[in-house]
């Protein structure tokens, strides 16, 4: 049977606004090549020893999903509505057989290293086939309070067991994580089999597992596309796999997944994952730059000049304008623009 892959295809289109919008959010963007985030998921999915990949979508999206996929796909699972990860892995682990194990992807995240991913996912699915619940672990190279750390346990076969999860840190914490060598970032990836997640599930969260079994069974086929019932989904309060299952299960484990990993979260990461020049700089439009140093252009149209600036990023789409450091780039999501005001 192989690997399933699990896609979770989402996002409101705000952390990279305004290049990123609702109707066409980061991942079905080309932001690092050709390539989008989305169909590289898809590609680092496919072949041995992956079976055909599942996608879990909102109606939304299911023109860009269905237009990037390419090759064969097992099944598009609709979600009625968005309710976060948890919801959306029991609908797809109710879909498969219960010894299938399942390797949930999101379709947003950028990995340079292809074969280091699928040695991860072989060692995970190893762990999962023990009976496990796997994340994937990425060794902190920086002390990032914008990740989940994971507390690193005991030696397993190919892992760790998982000591606790622990939620986005503020500085001096991930500080001494950093310090203590011990704690690697949750890269959000995970490896179980279907009838152990909804083994797990049906303990901690039973109304949860209830409502998206009962929403499988009444659900309707049409075609590649599988719709749950709207009105069994609705009884689902949204919770995030990592709260609802992975921080209550005595069974977690983690696979250290050294892959050049980043979730392209806002877009001071994106310029980091991009290649700049010998000053950090990074150019994507016309624009002119003189005693610049790691400042980052992306524009459709007008020209941009900047002078003698440091850690600054401007972005031009669509008659937006966007510039903030850095560090301001993690609370581009809240403006006005970007919720749609």
């Amino acid at each position: 049977m192989g690997i399933t892959p699990v896609i979770l295809c989402g996002g409101s289109g705000t952390r990279l606004w305004p290049l990123s919008r609702p109707a066409r959010p980061k991942p079905f963007l080309p932001l690092l090549g050709e390539e989008t985030l989305f169909e590289a998921t898809v590609a680092r999915c496919s072949g041995e020893p992956f079976a055909p990949p599942l996608l879990v979508a909102g109606a939304g999206q299911l023109a860009l999903v269905e237009s990037q996929a390419g090759g064969e796909l097992g099944e598009i699972v609709v979600e009625p509505a968005a309710k976060s990860t948890a919801p959306a892995i029991a609908l797809a682990a109710a879909r498969l057989p219960k010894d299938a194990v399942m390797l949930v992807c999101p379709c947003d995240h950028h990995i340079a290293d292809a074969r280091a991913f699928r040695d991860a996912a072989a060692k995970a699915a190893a762990l999962a086939e023990a009976g496990w619940l796997v994340a994937f672990g990425i060794a902190p190279d920086r002390a990032e309070t914008g990740y989940g750390y994971i507390q690193v346990g005991e030696a397993l076969s190919g892992g760790f067991r998982v000591e606790r999860f622990v939620e986005k840190p503020d500085r001096t914490r991930a500080e001494a994580f950093l310090e203590d060598g011990g704690y690697c970032w949750n890269g959000g990836i995970f490896a179980f089999r279907a009838g152990t997640f909804l083994e797990e599930l049906a303990m901690h969260r039973p109304e949860m597992a209830e409502a998206a079994r009962d929403a499988a069974v009444r659900g309707r086929q049409e075609g590649v596309r599988f719709h749950p019932d709207s009105a069994a989904f609705a009884q689902i309060e949204a919770e995030s796999v990592d709260y609802a299952v992975m921080e209550e299960t005595a069974r977690a484990a983690m696979v250290e997944a050294d892959m050049g990993w980043s979730d392209i979260g806002n877009w001071q990461a994106l310029r980091d994952a991009r290649q700049g020049d010998a000053e950090g700089n990074i150019v994507a439009g016309p624009a002119d730059l003189i005693d610049c140093r790691k400042v980052m252009v992306e524009s459709d149209g007008p020209r941009v000049s900047v002078v003698g600036l440091d850690d600054v990023i401007v972005v031009v789409n669509g008659g937006e304008v966007l510039v903030t450091s850095g560090k301001g780039a993690a609370e581009v999501g809240k403006l006005k623009g970007a919720k749609g005001g």
